[in-house]
């Protein structure tokens, strides 16, 4: 019988440390998998406290919570044989549990009414789920509060806020004073909105004002209006003040 040569015996042994490797890998990776299983970006876990929820304050205007308060909206006709339209979310909190339960105050339209619901969806991105777990109707909420605008009451402060010129809010108080400033015009050219210029807001409990500074085009003609627009705890705008700005 031949002894096995040195070489052969090396050859052998050098062969099996690829399969090695690649078993420690396989076992690093279902760990490592393991671990992170239950992170997600939506958790945002490293931002909020186990049980505590978190404002997403400058969030509500996301797709990610649009797509959750719509889908609110979606399962709870579904569930109640209802009609409710989504219109937007008011406010948005995050609590962490296993996953993600959102707290979501919403406006949806019934029977042509504005209302404002509670809604809280409870999702874990890692298996794909996502359920409805609260739906309610919040009586006598009013329709605009200072998180709209991203405004905080502060005793020590009072008047007027700058914010942003592109928040749903302030671009629906530029529509409803450039239709009004339309309807004033006696000119065959309509007024068209081209830029929010400045826009600044003073928030009295549920009543809002908003004063604003817009770049209107009419025809090849651009034309600064100052306006100041307000907005009851009903919902409606009122022109309150328009004058040109000619500097």
């Amino acid at each position: 019988m031949r002894a096995p040569s040195p070489s052969s015996s090396s050859s052998s042994s050098s062969s099996s440390i690829p399969s090695l490797t690649f078993i420690f890998f396989f076992i690093a990776l279902i760990s490592f998998r393991e671990s992170v299983g239950y992170c997600s970006e939506y958790d945002r876990s490293s931002m909020s406290m186990p049980g505590g929820t978190t404002d997403s304050q400058g969030f509500q205007n996301s797709l990610e919570i649009q797509d959750l308060a719509r889908f609110a909206v979606d399962q709870h006709n579904n569930k109640e044989n209802a009609l409710l339209e989504f219109a937007r979310v008011v406010k948005a909190q995050e609590q962490v549990v296993s996953g993600t339960l959102h707290h979501l105050t919403l406006e949806a339209i019934d029977a042509g009414e504005k209302k404002t619901y509670h809604a809280k969806v409870w999702v874990k991105p890692w298996l794909n789920f996502k359920e409805l777990t609260e739906f309610k109707h919040v009586a006598d909420a009013p329709l605009f509060t200072s998180a709209d605008l991203g405004l905080k009451k502060d005793i020590h402060k009072s008047g007027w806020r700058s914010v942003p010129t592109q928040d749903p809010q302030v671009q629906d108080a530029a529509d409803h004073a450039l239709k009004t400033i339309r309807q004033r015009s006696n000119s065959l050219v309509p007024y068209e909105l081209h830029e929010v210029v400045d826009a600044k807001a003073e928030v009295i409990d549920d009543f809002a004002k908003f004063n604003l500074l817009l770049k209107l085009k009419r025809g090849d003609k651009e034309e600064k209006f100052k306006v100041e627009v307000h907005k009851n705890n009903e919902g409606r705008f009122h022109l309150n003040q328009m004058e040109q700005d000619h500097s």
